[in-house]
């Protein structure tokens, strides 16, 4: 008799912090920081995701024999903040309906929208059929993937979820040797621009680049603070915790860069980053003072910089921000998925899907015209 093939079990948990590192972290591999158990588990301890924020922690794992072969960083949502992927306009019409939006299964690393995996292991086929029946049998509207990268792209569309395009601005490393040989990449007028944007920056500034242990108790202070600031004024509420900027350092070593600006030696404005297998993620970036240019330098053009002295091949700065053209870096469009149960739902939000697609290719065809780089370079 042939041997039968294991059986496939898929369980929830209450929390990255509940599974062992050594089984989640094979999984997601070394070269996202943001998908480690590390950086996960933290956002929980911190309070950062949990009770009282909408985003209830619910990974999915799906096991063959004992053993996990598969897992999605997945969050039960009772709201929309956060994803970066807008979905409001959805939410009101089944609302409107008669139906409850909420809450929602989304596939994501909460409140960072930086491409990457999100089908960690190799049984997605499993995993996303796991979503999907934990979707139908807990009566929800809808689950989502946010930010997936190539790898997932495949078993997402197999398994026929609607797929929505986005588009971001990543700083994309064409073999540069020195800062000075991108600026010779991009045209006379773009190139003076940018030299004057950062003279006037760093006037009267000292900018350090401080990672891992090199960032003390006082810089992550300094840090918590400017982002604070910036979250005020954003979003209303910063999503991260005092807890998360106390615990960050430890939890994350060496991937942790932080560019501080530093005015007679106190820190005025700070710019954080996470550093990945060939990617530098910029993530927060606050000050105290309004100074000109100074989230250019220490977001933009330090991170670009930085990737070019360590060998890194791509820069992610964040969502949206046009202005991000001008300082050399390029369109790209970016993928969530979305599983709507409701065929009529499905039906609405697929027409949607079908005329937003068309105006994304338009504004990105629009930014590659826009690009500052010199017609004779390699862009």
């Amino acid at each position: 008799m042939a041997d039968r093939e294991p059986e496939l079990l898929a369980r929830i948990g209450h929390g990255v912090g509940d599974l062992p590192a050594a089984e989640w972290d094979p999984l997601a591999g070394d070269g996202d920081p943001f998908l480690s158990h590390a950086f996960l588990s933290l956002l929980e301890t911190s309070g950062s995701v949990g009770a009282g924020t909408g985003w209830s922690p619910l990974p999915i794992h799906v096991e063959r024999a004992g053993r996990t072969v598969a897992a999605a960083p997945a969050y039960l949502k009772t709201h929309s903040q956060g994803e970066y992927v807008f979905d409001h306009g959805w939410a009101d019409a089944w609302q409107r309906a008669g139906g409850d939006y909420y809450p929602k299964l989304q596939v994501a690393v909460p409140f960072t929208p930086c491409l990457g995996r999100r089908l960690l292991g190799d049984d997605r086929a499993s995993l996303l059929a796991a979503l999907e029946t934990v979707t139908v049998q807990n009566g929800l509207s809808s689950a989502h993937i946010t930010f997936f990268g190539d790898s997932d792209a495949q078993a997402i569309e197999a398994r026929g979820w609607l797929i929505r395009d986005g588009l971001q601005y990543h700083w994309l490393n064409r073999g540069y040797s020195s800062f000075d040989e991108f600026l010779g990449a991009l045209t006379s007028r773009k190139r003076k621009a940018i030299r004057k944007e950062r003279a006037v920056a760093c006037e009267g500034l000292e900018v350090v680049a401080l990672r891992g242990a090199e960032i003390e108790p006082a810089h992550w202070t300094a840090m918590w603070r400017f982002y604070q600031d910036t979250g005020m004024r954003k979003w209303g509420h910063p999503y991260l915790t005092r807890a998360f900027f106390d615990g960050v350092g430890a939890a994350m070593g060496e991937s942790a860069l932080l560019f501080l600006a530093l005015e007679e030696g106190e820190p005025v404005a700070g710019a954080l980053n996470f550093i990945g297998a060939d990617t530098l993620y910029g993530r927060y970036w606050g000050s105290n003072a309004e100074r000109r240019h100074l989230h250019f330098e220490l977001s933009y053009y330090r991170a670009i910089d930085w990737a070019i002295g360590h060998g890194l091949a791509t820069v992610q700065a964040g969502a949206q921000g046009e202005h991000k053209l001008a300082r050399g870096y390029e369109p790209v469009i970016t993928k969530s998925a979305h599983f709507l149960p409701d065929p009529g739902f499905r039906r609405a939000v697929a027409d949607f899907l079908t005329g937003e697609r068309a105006a994304i290719q338009q504004e990105f065809a629009w930014a590659r015209d826009a690009l500052p780089y010199r017609s004779d370079a390699s862009s």
